[in-house]
């Protein structure tokens, strides 16, 4: 039995954390959590670092910047909430762009916004 993946959307840890919290809920009603339920929920709980709708704004804000300009990117960043210029430029290691000092910290500034 195959299944075809319909849709594909990029979401931050913190928006994966809230639909795996409401999943078990459901799951819990009618029998114990799985395994790799359970432990994909701590690793969640584990690494989300803002709750899911600042994640999302976060998102949104990011993408607005040209630098950034795709949700990748945005999600990405918004999941590791980068402090300092090295942490940006680790994110951006593989892509063909090399980001100014100014640039890195327009970024690093909404996300301090976000903590």
């Amino acid at each position: 039995m195959f299944k075809e993946v319909l849709e594909f959307e990029y979401i931050t840890i913190a928006e994966a954390r809230e639909i795996i919290e409401d999943i078990a809920k459901k799951r819990q009603e009618v029998a114990e959590l799985t395994f790799e339920t359970r432990r994909t929920l701590r690793h969640l709980r584990n690494f989300s670092k803002i709750p899911a709708e600042k994640a999302k704004e976060l998102v949104s804000e990011l993408i607005k910047l040209p630098q950034v300009g795709r949700k990748d990117l945005a999600v990405k960043i918004a999941d590791i909430m980068p402090k300092v210029p090295d942490e940006v430029r680790t994110i951006y290691a593989k892509e063909n762009t090399s980001l100014t000092p100014e640039q890195i910290e327009e970024i690093l500034e909404i996300v301090a916004k976000y903590r």
